[in-house]
């Protein structure tokens, strides 16, 4: 994932993912591979413009100064991108291509001007996606949010939202983070139901349940404080109580309305709905528990059968009805017209519903909690959104979408970019930009996930002028094989870039219907305190410094050693000198003690005259790292090359008379990981092609395998002894040389054996 450049610089958490990419791009291409390895910047949006704001300097001065400080951090360390591909989507040749996108995807239906409800941040003074707020505070910054109707653009993923699903399941993704999309999708399947409303005959209340078994149960219904209904049915006795808590929903958020822990609130409208099947009249409440952005803004409550819906039932002291034993069967669910009584609830949800469609009262449905993307920022480092509105009171057609040669629409020079905080962008005061001679231009911005949607695309053709990308460059490399990123970006940019590829896909631009097709997260680099590294803690490492004392090798190494990719790992500057002296010891192999003339007491000694525990020990060394580089386990590959490297210098104290063999293949194979050292090395060794150049080491299988292992004895869960046996011992033989064993006869004596269990080449239990 490319990242965005801040004022802070990186901190020696952020080459995690770029080290790693590293290591395996050097490797696939000692395989032969042809690897597309590039970096950009995702350089607009709020994180730069805040940055902009609080130093008093123009955000495109500061997001290439931050650009350039970014770049020089990550050639310090080796990294092999293909800069020729070099990509910023600040740059108008590339944003040009956004507008374009943007346009296309209006041509198809799936942008378009609504007036919502929004998540409206007066702090940053913009609104937020909803991914962009979490528990009610803005992401950026940690300031309170509002709810507020807003005229914007909007993007329909919610068109793409079963695919967006189904497809979770061709793609080698953690499954946490297919987890986390299903769940912001939110699928749910079930009925719509009708209820008329008394003594208002021309309306209806529609609702949405994934239990139309248990719809003899209900015995209240909610409306959301904003849905229309509320003040239409609301009773004159009611209408300043209803009038007093909608106003006071208003200023809460969706988090704070819908927490589970929160005691209910809601008052009684003095309206009644009529049940579509019984015909009763079913009081009418208004709750800030329920959203009008969620379902239809309406729910039946059955306080038997839901907690929720029982805790508000309680408190006001409304009837609760069960309907459903505990058998799992119906009860109390007659009616004049139909008995479903004695009904198993998972059939009678389908009987229910059936009699409902029979009767035009209801029908079998689907939803899902995904809302469309809101596509509109009112600040001035955005994207400019290619539209000129001749009637702005005209959501649907008063506006018109630039043509293609007027593209890209560049964003005007100002001297004031600051959010205005009264809903409208900085742009709307550049009077000279925005009024043209068709109309007004839109003054809102896009996202800054805009750009980060479709940059891995742009890559595999950067600088085409005549399109987004080519057909010959994205049939060539089709998607993203191996894309490593964070995991705070599991539902926003991941789901968004998965939404418009798809669209591509239906365009027929692209060949394949997912961008990325395996996905990995690195963990989170803590401070040496244990906790998460941030400059307000001040626990924060900076790479440069560590580089300039123990060199990009060792820094690489180091945080590749610290543990499992996927794993979050503390930081420990003191521990760094182990790694320094692994490659210490590595150079000292190669190289006299002046350190620049080739050890002399490197020799051309047949492999066949070798000890036999250091040739098995290479063949396991280059079987080991190339199958751990393959499987992204770094540390365990390194923990092999130490351990080769221990073997040589006990088949070869102070490292005399080592064969070249030996040194050149622990070089290819240290090379993905320390390629400053390994180079200067090969070259040494009287090599004239790169090591990036040169094949990966082979191994003999047979040499692989161990002669003999050491397996643990358990009994009754506790570790008792320990055996060494063949590693081809058969587990009849293993069992009789257990139980022959002294300590194993000593901790069963008088015991019954129930259970013999061999976890091969691990453990007797």
């Amino acid at each position: 994932m490319f990242p965005y450049p801040s004022g802070q610089g990186l901190h020696v958490g952020h080459p995690l993912s770029y080290v790693a990419s590293d290591i395996y791009c050097r490797y696939k291409r000692m395989k032969n591979f042809n690897v597309l390895f590039p970096m950009g910047w995702d350089a607009f949006g709020l994180p730069a413009e805040q940055y902009a704001i609080q130093n008093k300097v123009h955000p495109e001065e500061t997001t290439a100064k931050n650009v350039s400080t970014y770049k020089n951090q990550l050639s310090s360390l080796g990294l092999s991108f293909d800069w020729s591909r070099e990509i910023n989507t600040t740059d108008p040749k590339y944003y040009k291509w956004t507008q374009w996108i943007f346009k296309k995807m209006h041509e198809r239906g799936l942008a378009y001007q609504a007036e919502v409800d929004v998540n409206w941040c007066p702090a940053l003074g913009t609104v937020l996606a909803n991914d962009e707020v979490i528990d009610g505070k803005s992401e950026r910054g940690g300031h309170p949010v509002e709810r507020k109707p807003m005229r914007q653009w909007m993007m329909k993923i919610t068109e793409y939202a079963e695919r967006l699903l189904s497809d979770l399941d061709d793609i080698d993704w953690p499954e946490s983070t297919k987890e986390l999309q299903r769940n912001w999708i939110g699928k749910s399947t079930g009925a719509n139901v009708t209820f008329g409303v008394k003594d208002h005959s021309a309306e209806s209340m529609e609702i949405f349940t994934t239990r139309p078994d248990t719809l003899f149960g209900v015995t209240f219904m909610v409306l959301a404080p904003e849905h229309p209904l509320v003040e239409k049915i609301t009773s004159e006795q009611q209408k300043a109580e209803v009038a007093k808590y909608v106003e006071e929903a208003k200023r809460k958020n969706d988090v704070q309305r819908t927490d589970l822990s929160k005691e209910k609130s809601g008052v009684f409208t003095g309206g009644y709905a009529i049940h579509p099947i019984s015909g009763e009249n079913v009081p009418v409440w208004v709750a800030d528990y329920v959203l009008m952005n969620y379902g239809t803004g309406a729910i039946m409550a059955v306080p038997a059968h839901d907690e929720r819906d029982e805790e508000f039932a309680q408190k006001f002291g409304i009837n609760i009805v069960p309907v459903i034993d505990e058998n799992n069967q119906l009860i109390n669910s007659a009616s004049s017209e139909n008995d479903f009584n004695g009904l198993d609830a998972n059939d009678a949800k389908k009987s229910i519903t059936t009699f409902l469609e029979e009767k035009n009262l209801g029908k079998a449905s689907v939803t899902y909690k995904l809302r469309d993307w809101i596509f509109s920022r009112q600040r001035y480092w955005g994207e400019p959104i290619p539209v000129i509105h001749t009637n702005e009171k005209d959501l649907d057609h008063g506006f018109e979408v630039l043509a293609d040669n007027d593209l890209p629409l560049t964003l005007p020079k100002v001297e004031s970019y600051e959010p205005t905080g009264t809903g409208e962008s900085p742009l709307a005061s550049v009077e000279v930009w925005v009024s043209t001679p068709e109309g007004r231009r839109e003054t809102n911005t896009m996202p800054s996930s805009a750009g980060s949607s479709w940059y891995f695309l742009r890559y595999m053709d950067p600088h085409n002028d005549q399109a987004a990308w080519s057909q010959d460059s994205v049939n060539y490399w089709k998607n993203i094989d191996l894309y490593v990123g964070g995991s705070e970006h599991a539902v926003g940019h991941l789901l968004y870039s998965r939404f418009w590829h798809k669209v591509f896909f239906d365009m027929g631009l692209v060949p394949s219907k997912e961008p990325f097709q395996k996905l990995v997260h690195q963990g989170m680099m803590q401070g040496e305190d244990g906790e998460k590294m941030s400059k307000s803690r001040g626990n924060v490492v900076n790479p440069d410094d560590v580089i300039h004392e123990y060199g990009a090798d060792t820094f690489r190494l180091f945080e590749m050693f610290l543990g499992p990719l996927e794993k979050s790992k503390p930081w420990q500057t003191q521990n760094i000198e182990g790694t320094y002296r692994f490659l210490s010891r590595y150079w000292r192999l190669c190289f006299e003690e002046d350190h620049c003339t080739l050890n002399s007491q490197i020799v051309d000694t047949p492999e066949s005259e070798w000890p036999e525990k250091v040739r098995r020990s290479m063949h396991k060394m280059i079987f080991q790292v190339d199958r751990d580089i393959n499987n992204l386990r770094f540390n365990t590959g390194i923990s092999a090359m130490m351990i080769f490297l221990n073997d040589v210098y006990s088949a070869y104290p102070e490292g005399k008379n080592v064969p070249r063999k030996i040194v050149e293949n622990l070089t290819l194979c240290l090379s993905p990981f320390a390629p400053h050292i390994c180079e200067e090395i090969w070259e040494s060794l009287g090599n004239t092609q790169s090591l990036s150049d040169h094949d990966w080491p082979s191994y003999d299988p047979k040499l692989t395998v161990e002669d003999e292992i050491t397996l643990v004895i358990q009994i009754n869960g506790k570790v008792r002894d320990r055996l060494t046996a063949a590693a081809d011992v058969t587990e009849a033989s293993l069992k009789e040389a257990v139980l022959q064993r002294e300590h194993v006869q000593k901790h069963l004596a008088g015991k019954e054996i129930r259970k013999f269990i061999y976890v091969k080449g691990k453990l007797v239990s």
